[in-house]
């Protein structure tokens, strides 16, 4: 009982995860849904640019990325001077520049799973449904959406759950400022520089590993009954 009590910075740190994570998602899947369906049906000179691009994320190390982000929407950066001179928007140090950065590092998953899945639909559904008289954007949200709605709820779930886990752009972009910014990783991180925090930071390494595990097998699940109810199962 008494592992399982939560400090009020704990606590915090769990629903500025929760929230930073669930925010990164929602701004990101439009952008990926469409990033997906352009590298697989689309034919277009820098396709592989593209591809590479958003597999960057990646490669690299969080810590440059957290780098770039800081260099591009940092108050004083190349787009962040003008979201702040124009519209008052300030992206680095808060929770917004923190759903940023788990967004740009988990998004080559989110777009990996929506791509896979639009890869496996049968293209002369569509074609067929264009011969009737069907327009792309009819074509799109009548057929192929609902088609890759399993890859859809995947990629999500999966950008989710990396964006928990995020660390090193995060701490490099928006720092690890308690109440603002110390999502789950970098309230762990913080308990292990402090004397006599080993079992706080153990506990949040169980709790962050239920709570990734919960989402994965969430994921397939979830995946796995649409897909079956597209196939006409039970």
């Amino acid at each position: 009982m008494g592992f399982w009590h939560l400090t009020a910075v704990e606590w915090e740190a769990l629903k500025l995860s929760l929230w930073v994570s669930a925010w990164a998602v929602a701004v990101s899947l439009p952008v990926g849904v469409l990033t997906a369906w352009v590298l697989a049906r689309a034919r277009f000179a820098g396709k592989h640019f593209l591809d590479g691009l958003v597999h960057l994320p990646l490669v690299l190390p969080p810590v440059v990325i957290g780098y770039l982000l800081l260099v591009l929407m940092g108050r004083n950066g190349i787009i962040g001077a003008l979201l702040y001179k124009y519209l008052g928007v300030v992206v680095a140090f808060n929770w917004k520049g923190a759903a940023l950065a788990a967004a740009v590092m988990a998004f080559p998953l989110m777009v990996r799973a929506v791509r896979l899945s639009l890869e496996s639909v049968d293209q002369g559904l569509e074609a067929a449904a264009r011969t009737l008289g069907a327009g792309p954007w009819r074509v799109f949200f009548t057929i192929t959406l609902p088609l890759i709605v399993p890859g859809i709820i995947t990629g999500a779930i999966l950008a989710f759950a990396r964006s928990l886990g995020e660390f090193g752009a995060t701490i490099t972009f928006v720092s690890n400022i308690a109440g603002q910014t110390q999502t789950l990783p970098l309230a762990l991180y913080t308990l292990t520089q402090v004397p006599d925090g080993e079992a706080a930071a153990l506990r949040l390494c169980v709790l962050s590993v239920l709570i990734a595990m919960a989402a994965l097998i969430f994921s397939e699940q979830v995946s796995r009954r649409f897909t079956l109810r597209l196939r006409g199962g039970r």
